[in-house]
Order: structure tokens, then C-alpha cells, then sequence
């Protein structure tokens, strides 16, 4: 028995896997966390990944880590980067064809408390540089008319958090930015979403406990069940290779149609 013929203007590459070979890709704050595994998953893929971070022994570490893999179909090339340094940023996406808005920085502090020079900080580098990085690799995904661009926003890009004001801003604001790129974007090929998270076990969430510990008044061994997984249904916190994994569904054809939303890895939590 043959199968059907398909439905005129059906996409065909349903089950096509992720082939990123002669593609350039930019990962921020991939010197560890989510950041390190989305470049070595894109790099697995075939990418030419473009390694930023301002953590220069955690880049080094994520290539020795990539050259010692030996499998992967790419490359990993470090670039040391500030992206308080917002030309710099810019600069440094073009070029471009994926571009994964990954780094950011976390404080729990009341309002009150919350410092205005932190708080000024954590927007520049995680939504007024994905701005940047984006209006810099924009160029070349036009003229080619091919682009995908993967915002790592969080939970707390559709859900707020007490004692995280700069934080959920950013992560808010970047839903925005995200959905602006993607119409923008749809009529030149390129797509934008961002990828949702809750908690992952990443050195950015390990630092939070003292934190949480201190705002909420709990001991820190009571704030992973307390407070970081209150709200989860799975009570488990998300691995950064589970992330990636779906920063990498994203880029590959079977998502040709998804853009301008957000892919949502929360275990429940935005199911109350």
C-alpha cells in the first residue's frame, strides 16, 4: 500500500532532523547553564557556534568540553563579550543565522531594597542586548531569507515572583521584543519565539537559595521544596539539556510555522 501524496501546501520536512551545517549560530551566556548546552546541542547539529560570554575560564572550559567530544558537527569558538557593552553586542551578531538570547543575572531583594544601579544592569543585559543582538543579526537572516532567533525568557515571563522585580521586568519585556521580532520578521523568513522555563539546575538558580533563604525567612534547605517548587506539578528542577533540546526543536524545519510565542518547559506551574 502506497502512502497518500500530501495535501497540496503541506510542508514536507515533518520529521526532518535539525541539520544546522554551514549555519553560523550566536549563543549568549554559554559558558555554563542553559547557555553551554544550547551551544554544544547546536554544535552537535552541525553549527558554527559563536560562544559569548563575559566568563572567559567557563568558555575555555566549554570548548576544551567540545573538543573533547569528538562527535560533534560543528564547532564552538569562544568570544569574550560584555554585553553591558551594547555596540560591542551588536557588532558581534552580525552575520548571524541563529541567535539564542540566553544570558541574564538574578537578585531577590524587596522593591524597596531592590538597588536602582542592579536593577539598571539586569535590563541592559537581558533585554536591552537581545534588542541589540537582534537589530545586529537581522541584516544577513533578511537578505538570505532565513533566520531563527530563540529568546530564553523563563516562568516568570508570563508569571511575577516577589523579590524579583528586575528580573520578571526583563523577562516580561523580552516576551514583547520576542513577539515584535516575529512579526516583523515572518514575511522575510525569519522566526522568534522564546523558550519558558521554570527553575533549571543552573549555577544562576544555585545562587538564589541564600537569597530566597534570607527574603522568604526560611532555611535555605526548605526553599528548592518551599518556594522554587511551590508551584510545580513536576517537582523536579528542568535540566539544561532539556532546554536545549527545545531551543534546538526551534531552529529545525518541523517549527517552520511556530513564531511568535512561547514555548513553555514549567512542569504545571502556569497550569493553576
Amino acid at each position: 500500500m502506497t502512502a497518500p501524496s500530501p495535501l497540496p501546501g503541506s510542508h514536507p520536512a515533518a520529521s526532518t532532523p535539525l541539520d544546522l551545517g554551514g549555519r553560523t549560530a550566536l549563543v549568549t551566556g554559554a559558558a555554563s547553564g542553559i547557555g553551554r548546552a544550547c551551544a554544544l546541542r547546536l554544535a552537535a547539529a552541525g553549527a558554527r557556534v559563536r560562544a559569548v560570554d563575559r566568563d572567559a575560564a567557563g568558555l575555555a572550559e566549554l570548548t576544551a568540553l567540545a573538543e573533547r567530544g569528538g562527535e560533534l558537527a560543528g564547532t564552538v569558538e569562544p568570544h569574550v563579550l560584555d554585553l553591558t557593552d551594547l555596540d560591542a553586542a551588536e557588532r558581534a551578531a552580525a552575520g548571524t543565522d541563529v541567535l539564542v538570547n540566553n544570558a541574564g543575572l538574578q537578585l531577590v531583594r524587596p522593591l524597596e531594597e531592590f538597588p536602582p544601579d542592579v536593577f539598571h544592569t539586569v535590563l541592559t543585559v537581558m533585554l536591552e542586548a537581545p534588542f541589540r543582538l537582534i537589530r545586529g543579526a537581522l541584516p544577513h537572516m533578511y537578505a538570505q531569507g532565513w533566520g531563527r532567533i530563540v529568546n530564553v525568557s523563563s516562568v516568570h515571563g508570563l508569571r511575577a515572583s516577589a523579590f524579583k522585580a528586575a528580573y520578571v521586568a526583563a523577562k516580561h519585556g523580552l516576551e514583547g521584543l520576542s513577539k515584535t521580532a516575529a512579526l516583523e520578521g515572518a514575511p522575510h523568513g525569519v522566526t522568534s519565539n522564546c523558550v519558558n522555563p521554570a527553575y533549571v539546575r543552573t549555577p544562576l538558580v544555585e545562587k538564589q537559595i541564600a537569597d530566597q533563604a534570607q527574603a522568604h525567612g526560611i532555611p535555605e534547605e526548605r526553599v528548592l521544596s518551599e518556594i522554587l517548587l511551590k508551584d510545580s506539578a513536576v517537582q523536579r528542577l528542568i535540566e539544561p539539556e532539556e532546554v536545549a533540546d527545545a531551543v534546538a526543536y526551534l531552529c529545525g524545519p518541523q517549527a517552520s510555522f511556530v513564531t511568535g510565542t512561547s514555548l513553555v518547559l514549567d512542569g504545571g506551574w502556569t497550569a493553576h
